[in-house]
């Protein structure tokens, strides 16, 4: 008898084990979900105010406002990934650079990513952009037509640079490309340009006059159907991890000619290694993301919409439109401005139907 209540008694504790590690399953999962399919199913940014938290490759952001899918002077492009939010600062320097950009000749710009609603690791794609302060331009000129979902979604981008010889090809390479990244670099609270190694070498060898914008384009993988703006942190964002100082210079040194040995090229000697993205959890990413993720949505899509320079009556109350109000951002910037009744802007000249 003794033995079979000692059988009895370890069974029932096994028993007993077995259930509170199945209870206990539930929450170790949720607490092991990954950060992208956390950040990826929210639809729309945090109602609170615009902050940036944490690093550029490791972090999250409230307070999104997300760019007009048309503008007089750009067109987004890629629509289903909703990667058309950022911080106010950074929608309202997109807006302003395709108004000087066509000033300066560009026909108008197509944007690729920004971010998501409310930053954090992606689904697919970059390791940053996780911070609203990021965004990708097309080197492709806006055409003079407006372009339909399925264009933008399966229209390609040109590269501009040969493959075998990591050179920009001459023929599509124009003045204007280089007028348009000078002009990118032009604003204070860019800090980097990200480009094609080829592209770098191409400005460094034919920019002549000023050059000292030149310190801003930085050569990196990719980049040769699109370029990379980063803005600083921004005021309000005290927990906005800053990034190294661009090193002195035009960097048209060693340091670029490194590009053209086979060093950066060389394979990866671990391809099937996990991306960052693929096992970040939020145990991985500054506690306040948490509080992003939970953070309740605005009233609608077209409140945190920027019209495209219509005018929108703020209250001095809210500090964020105070601050568009004293000159520091457009008051169609803010997440907490009304948006005007002015419908969605086109390009011009209008499509003939």
């Amino acid at each position: 008898m003794r033995k079979i209540w000692t059988r009895m008694m370890k069974g029932a504790a096994a028993i007993a084990a077995f259930s509170m590690l199945v209870s206990a399953l539930p929450q170790q999962a949720g607490a092991q979900e990954l950060a992208k399919d956390l950040f990826g199913s929210h639809r729309l940014p945090a109602a609170t105010k615009p902050q940036s938290i944490g690093f550029y490759s490791k972090g999250c952001f409230s307070g999104g406002v997300a760019i007009a899918t048309d503008g007089p002077t750009w067109q987004a492009m890629r629509l289903s990934r909703n990667r058309r939010w950022g911080h106010p600062a950074m929608i309202s320097l997109i807006e302003k650079f395709s108004r000087d950009a066509v000033q300066d000749g560009w026909p108008g710009l197509l944007l690729g990513d920004v971010s998501q609603p409310r930053g954090g690791p992606m689904l697919t794609g970059h390791a940053s952009h996780q911070i609203g302060l990021d965004a990708d331009i097309w080197f492709t000129p806006m055409p003079d037509r407006r372009l339909t979902p399925q264009e933008r979604e399966n229209m390609s981008a040109v590269s501009l640079i040969d493959p075998k010889t990591r050179r920009v090809i001459e023929k599509r390479w124009t003045p204007a490309h280089a007028r348009l990244l000078k002009r990118a670099a032009s604003y204070g609270e860019v800090e980097r340009i990200l480009v094609h190694p080829g592209i770098k070498k191409k400005l460094c060898d034919t920019v002549t006059g000023d050059r000292t914008w030149l310190r801003k384009i930085r050569p990196f993988w990719g980049h040769d159907y699109h370029f990379h703006i980063r803005i600083g942190c921004q005021p309000g964002s005290p927990d906005c991890k800053r990034q190294e100082t661009v090193a002195a210079g035009e960097g048209c040194d060693k340091s670029l000619a490194w590009w053209f040995t086979e060093e950066p090229w060389r394979p990866n000697k671990n391809p099937d290694a996990p991306k960052a993205r693929d096992v970040m959890t939020m145990a991985s990413l500054p506690k306040a993301c948490l509080a992003v993720l939970q953070a309740p949505d605005p009233v609608s899509l077209a409140s945190v919409t920027y019209p495209g320079g219509g005018a929108a009556t703020i209250s001095k109350a809210d500090p964020i439109a105070a601050l568009a109000a004293s000159g520091g951002l457009p008051a169609a910037a803010s997440a907490f401005a009304p948006t005007p009744e002015i419908g969605v802007p086109v390009p011009f000249p209008r499509p003939v139907n």
